[in-house]
């Protein structure tokens, strides 16, 4: 039997007016992102519905308004009867796909999120760093780059994308150096990432150490349908382990390709893209044919899928 998986996209899927045309369309959606505002208190659907750009691509915006946005669509699926075998998302999109599978509640994952955001985002100021997607250069030869640019500062492998797309990320200095050498040895392209820290590497260690009391303070379900986590590309279904490995996710790389080359030894075959953009769809078709990628945002693109 072929098997489905939602895949929750992380940021850099954020654009002004994401979510407003489900709003629009399907009340249940509407009335999650008046819910929204309520628990955070402020109008995150403004911020949504109007920018301006600079205001949404903060760190401490983007995060829950990505989040809402996926869970006004998976409201949506779940109201027309769509049916799933597992769940997947990419860095932040973790947060939605663990509360798509029951893990924690609508509010308790927007407030995760939301903290998630603001320590992020005084980690970067703390530590500035920096991020760039090394393009056409397989592991092993950006390794040696990593390797070889260390004395220059603290750079990582912290994005595992596609065979042809491998995110770095540290200080300015180090992740400078280390594109430079990844160009010398063979790199198609090394492109700067607008983002305001180093994330998913060392320097993220003091918004880990608030996100772990966050953590700590929320309630966790098992899940009802298994999370291929970033962490460890493996299937999980444990709340407490899914607690443990969120943790662990900030300061640790997102194994994307390798989550979705486990989910086609699983017998996937099917994906949807729940929520903003077609990031998610763009990166399997560098990773594998065997699994199709359909973008759910609004009730258009639902019927498409059925």
């Amino acid at each position: 039997m072929s098997k489905t998986i939602l895949l929750f996209p992380g940021q850099g899927s954020q654009y002004v007016g994401m979510g407003g045309q489900l709003a629009k369309e399907f009340a249940p959606a509407a009335d999650l992102l008046a819910r929204a505002d309520e628990i955070l208190g402020f109008s995150l659907s403004k911020i949504m519905a109007e920018g301006p750009d600079e205001v949404l691509k903060s760190t401490d915006n983007t995060q829950p308004a990505l989040f809402v946005t996926s869970l006004m669509v998976m409201g949506l699926l779940k109201d027309q009867g769509v049916q799933f075998d597992m769940v997947a998302g990419h860095s932040l999109g973790e947060y939605s796909a663990v509360a798509a599978a029951g893990g924690f509640s609508f509010e308790d994952g927007l407030r995760l999120v939301r903290v998630r955001g603001e320590l992020m985002a005084k980690a970067g100021e703390l530590k500035p760093g920096a991020m760039a997607a090394i393009l056409g250069l397989d592991a092993d030869k950006l390794a040696e780059a990593l390797n070889e640019a260390q004395s220059a500062g603290v750079e990582v492998a912290a994005n595992f994308n596609s065979a042809g797309q491998i995110v770095i990320s540290g200080s300015q200095e180090g992740v400078a150096k280390a594109g430079e050498l990844a160009a010398e040895k063979g790199a198609r392209k090394v492109v700067p990432l607008p983002v305001s820290g180093a994330f998913h590497s060392p320097l993220m260690e003091y918004a880990q150490e608030g996100l772990a009391e966050a953590v700590a303070k929320t309630k966790f379900n098992d899940l009802s349908k298994p999370l291929v986590a970033n962490v460890t590309a493996s299937l999980v279904s444990s709340g407490a382990e899914v607690a443990d490995l969120l943790v662990k996710q900030l300061v640790s790389p997102v194994r994307w390709q390798q989550s979705m080359e486990l989910a086609v030894s699983e017998g996937v075959s099917k994906a949807i893209e729940v929520g903003a953009g077609r990031v998610l769809m763009g990166l399997m078709r560098n990773i594998s044919r065997e699994i199709k990628v359909n973008p759910v945002e609004n009730i258009e693109q639902l019927a498409k899928l059925q």
